[in-house]
């Protein structure tokens, strides 16, 4: 089909056959809730159709246009729903090479993408390639811990958003991973790496104490865990207290469910990861109570195809 046809397919999410995607709720006995859902997806690296059947590894599996029917589906479910992206959308298959990015911003404008955070890959065409398709992308792109000084990204890019889903007020923000040893300095040259442990504490509180969020989420680039020091999402669950949600990618780990790492305070952050290639969405719900408090929540790493 053209390309008209496609992204048009894209929106409605007629992919064929519904995808069938059912959960049991937890019963909150007498007491009213908002669920909160939260899908996400990673490290997509232009994988625009489904693997080949002839691929050794995940052969007919993943494609954009099973995607956007799962989406759709799901919205239907619950309205209050938030579509989510933590990064290296660029970069990986032929539809990268022939237009940069644009395509990709085009498909999930049509899937109604919340976010998405900067992934080192999006620097693969350098800052202005980032910047000749970020008009293509109908959604925001957050990335608190890269300072793009006064290269033309700073237009694109914010430290973060808010949203109000359903009366529940989330902030989400962006951190990225170290440069060094993964891109060439010329291709993030004006943009600069900031310490992520730094800028998710100071992120949260003033998304928590100044916006008045009630659920902050991280999209983060960082990576789940390293066997060395290198920050990981992991490290900034630990070090950030009051931080609900981290949303993962870069390490294209494909988690069974969320992590859940519990602070002195009592407070937990929840960690997740989709593995790549759109081979998963994934899928969190927040129960929350009148006084916009979580009080319970499910999780569901979809397969795509």
């Amino acid at each position: 089909m053209d390309r008209r046809t496609f992204l048009k397919t894209i929106a409605t999410g007629s992919a064929g056959a519904a995808l069938g995607v059912a959960r049991p709720w937890p019963i909150l006995a007498e007491q009213e809730y908002t669920r909160l859902t939260i899908l996400h997806t990673n490290d997509t690296h232009a994988r625009i159709d489904p693997f080949p059947e002839y691929s050794t590894e995940n052969a007919g599996k993943g494609g954009v246009l099973r995607r956007a029917t799962l989406i759709n589906q799901l919205r239907a479910e619950n309205p209050n729903t938030l579509l989510l992206d933590a990064g290296d959308v660029f970069h990986g298959t032929p539809y990268f090479d022939e237009f940069g990015g644009a395509l990709d911003f085009e498909i999930m404008t049509e899937m109604n993408y919340d976010a998405a955070n900067i992934g080192e890959h999006e620097f693969f065409n350098g800052v202005r390639g980032f910047v000749n398709v970020a008009g293509n992308a109908g959604f925001p792109f957050v990335s608190a811990n890269y300072d793009f000084g006064s290269t033309p990204m700073s237009y694109w890019v914010r430290d973060f958003i808010t949203r109000n889903v359903g009366g529940i007020r989330c902030g989400i923000f962006g951190l990225g991973v170290d440069f060094n040893d993964l891109i060439a300095p010329e291709l993030h040259r004006g943009v600069t790496y900031k310490d992520p442990v730094e800028v998710a504490r100071d992120t949260v509180d003033r998304l928590k104490n100044y916006f008045r969020c009630d659920f902050v989420i991280c999209l983060s680039h960082l990576g789940y865990k390293y066997e060395d020091s290198q920050v990981s999402d992991r490290i900034i669950a630990r070090e950030t207290p009051g931080l609900d949600l981290i949303i993962g990618g870069h390490t294209h780990t494909f988690m069974d469910e969320p992590e859940e790492v519990v602070h002195d305070d009592g407070t937990k952050t929840l960690i997740n990861q989709a593995g790549h290639s759109g081979l998963v969405l994934g899928q969190l719900d927040f129960f929350f109570n009148h006084k916009k408090q979580v009080v319970a929540a499910e999780s569901d790493n979809i397969s795509v195809g």
